[in-house]
């Protein structure tokens, strides 16, 4: 039992032992473990240091090489820039020594030149008093001439000189009245070619020309409200159709109206269609304002030359060139002083057929050349010509015949009448636009016109009362007849009406009628 005992306390204690030494071996090795690992890491954390520095070091460098380039690249940029400046300086003084050595010359000419127009001068007052003396001289010789006439003819100067005059009035009306005859006889073999001549010239005589110019196109509205929705958001819509369009809208106060300003016709005609049909619509945004402005402006191009066609086609025109087709059928759209030009055309064309054919011309060629007298006013570009010396370059570059070119040319003076056809088409055009009606003015202009006829008028003395009637073309003076004599009357006539051509301008003539009335007044009692 003892033994037992003994044998269990023996083998406990080898257990506890086992235990201890395991903990020992295992905290030792735990310890040596954790050495191991900080050493390891000591010499990784030395390695990373290491390559850093290296890394450091050779980013260093390379920023120190490119520091030293681009100073290098800003010296040469620097350097480059002084080589230029300096040769600008160079030149600039070259030009300036040049400059002064030119005006050094110049002072030289002009000193030489001073002297030269002393010296002539000065001749030149001796040479007039030189003169002086010898018309004194002749004066006095041609006095004692007359004298001596005098007393060898028995007759004063006075006498000699009327008997001289009437001697040669007998003279010349013999002359004269040969001279006549000659002339009538003249006249009578070559009756036909002058009285065309004359007939051109006295109709040239009464061509008149007014100027008024539309350049704006009123688009009506059904309500205010629609202004709200052609504007747009932060007014995007009216600036997409301005771009779209080259005309200017004018949204004011005026009411239901929007007003296209514009000097191009085409434009303000594509701008009003577009309008329409997008107020129609009722889509109004700025990618629908570009497609229906693209879309309406092939449409007026077509519409243009199906018009131009058919004007050539209604005159009996033929042969014209593509352009001048097209420049015809633009006229639809373009006013000449507030006459549609293409129906002052038409109607210039017919009357030069009608005037050519009583002259004796051809009236195709007359008809030709008025349908095209204008085409200068509707060219896509505008250039610094008048409007018929344009036209004229543009049918002579067209092909057209130099008898139509001249009278294209030549319908406002601008070159020289080398035709009959011209003063035939110069004519025609001032009595399609002189004729009543065919031309209209803007309203405070012809509303001043009138006013101002009537005051020239009444400032004159002995003017009770002035009416200017029929749209300006007549202006009745009531004078008293207290102040006025009927003579008097007739030279108030008269001066009016040169005071209204020097002062004034006018469609037409105007006739000045002055009214001078007597009233016997008496009274029964």
């Amino acid at each position: 039992m003892i033994n037992t005992i003994h044998i269990l306390d023996i083998g406990l204690m080898s257990f506890w032992t086992t235990i201890v030494v395991g903990i020992i071996c295992l905290t030792g090795g735990s310890l040596l473990a954790y050495l191991v690992w900080q050493k390891a890491l000591i010499n990784k954390s030395k390695s990373i240091i290491k390559e850093a520095e290296t890394e450091g070091e050779v980013i260093r460098k390379d920023k120190i090489l490119q520091a030293k380039e681009k100073f290098l690249q800003l010296r040469a940029d620097h350097e480059k820039l002084i080589n230029e400046r300096t040769n600008i300086l160079s030149q600039a003084e070259n030009k300036f020594s040049a400059k002064e050595a030119s005006l050094s010359q110049r002072i030289e000419e002009i000193e030489r030149k001073k002297n030269e127009v002393e010296a002539i001068r000065n001749n030149l007052t001796n040479q007039i008093e030189l003169v002086e003396k010898k018309t004194e001289e002749l004066s006095k010789m041609h006095k004692q001439q007359v004298e001596q006439l005098e007393t060898i003819s028995g007759l004063s100067a006075e006498d000699a000189k009327t008997q001289i005059v009437e001697s040669l009035k007998d003279e010349a009306k013999t002359d004269a009245m040969s001279y006549i005859n000659e002339i009538v006889d003249e006249a009578k073999m070559t009756a036909n070619k002058e009285a065309k001549r004359i007939v051109i010239q006295s109709i040239q005589r009464v061509a008149a020309e007014s100027a008024i110019e539309n350049s704006v196109t009123v688009f009506h509205i059904e309500s205010d409200e629609i202004k709200g929705r052609i504007i747009g958001r932060e007014g995007r819509n009216i600036r997409a159709l301005e771009a779209a369009t080259g005309i200017e809208i004018i949204v004011d106060d005026t009411p239901e109206a929007i007003i296209l300003s514009g000097f191009d016709p085409v434009r303000r005609e594509i701008a009003r269609l577009s309008l329409h049909q997008l107020v129609t619509d009722g889509r109004i945004h700025p990618a629908r304002i570009e497609e229906v402005v693209n879309k309406t402006r092939r449409q007026i191009e077509e519409e243009i030359v199906e018009v131009g066609k058919r004007t050539a086609i209604d005159l009996g025109i033929h042969g014209l060139h593509p352009e001048l087709i097209r420049l015809v059928g633009r006229m639809k759209y373009r006013s000449s002083y507030g006459q549609n030009l293409l129906q002052h055309s038409r109607e210039v064309a017919n009357l030069c057929a009608i005037m050519a054919s009583e002259l004796g011309l051809n009236p195709k060629s007359a008809k030709r050349a008025g349908l095209l007298h204008d085409i200068g006013k509707v060219p896509d570009d505008e250039p610094e010509l008048p409007h018929a010396v344009f036209g004229m370059k543009l049918a002579e570059k067209l092909k057209e015949k130099p008898d139509i070119c001249n009278a294209i040319g030549a319908h406002h003076d601008e070159t020289e009448m080398t035709t009959l056809i011209a003063p035939i088409v110069q004519v025609c055009d001032a009595i399609s636009g002189a004729r009543p009606g065919a031309r209209r003015e803007v309203v405070e202009s012809y509303i001043k016109r009138l006013k101002d006829l009537e005051s020239l008028a009444l400032n004159y003395p002995g003017v009770t009362k002035t009416y200017a009637i029929q749209a300006g073309r007549e202006l009745r003076v009531i004078v008293g007849a207290d102040k006025t004599t009927d003579k008097d009357a007739e030279n108030l006539s008269y001066e009016i009406a040169q005071k209204i051509q020097d002062e004034m301008t006018y469609p037409g003539q105007v006739k000045i009628t002055v009214i001078r009335e007597t009233r016997a007044v008496n009274y029964a009692k």
